[in-house]
């Protein structure tokens, strides 16, 4: 058991520090999966996106804590459409909670509309 602890806290410090080095990071739960498949393709936005970014309404940053550091509600999400599914991320964007709706493509993902 000893030796097993002591394997266990070196395995710890050594993929911690790993994953600072090189920037991966280790997603095994969904809400984490789900935010870095969208994270790792091309982002659109759509019309409604845009009319908030242009008035100031909604900025990078904010959309940058709901990719990143969203809740993904799974029960309100669709996630067995095809060709796109569709997820809703709940966050703060502007001091207030905010639901953003993404839609999932195989090759995009499309940032449709924020409800706040």
């Amino acid at each position: 058991m000893l030796g097993l602890s002591v394997g266990l806290v070196f395995l710890t410090f050594f993929l911690k520090k790993k994953t600072e080095e090189t920037g991966t990071e280790f997603c095994y739960f969904p809400n984490c999966r789900t935010l870095k498949d969208i994270r790792s393709k091309s982002i659109s936005y759509s019309d409604e996106i845009n009319e908030l970014l242009i008035s100031q309404v909604l900025d990078s940053t904010d959309i940058d804590y709901f990719l990143n550091d969203g809740d993904v509600d799974f029960g309100k999400s669709d996630t067995k459409s095809e060709p796109c599914k569709v997820y809703f991320i709940e966050g703060i964007a502007k001091g207030k909670n905010a639901v953003l709706r993404v839609r999932n493509c195989r090759s995009e993902a499309i940032l449709e509309n924020i409800l706040f």
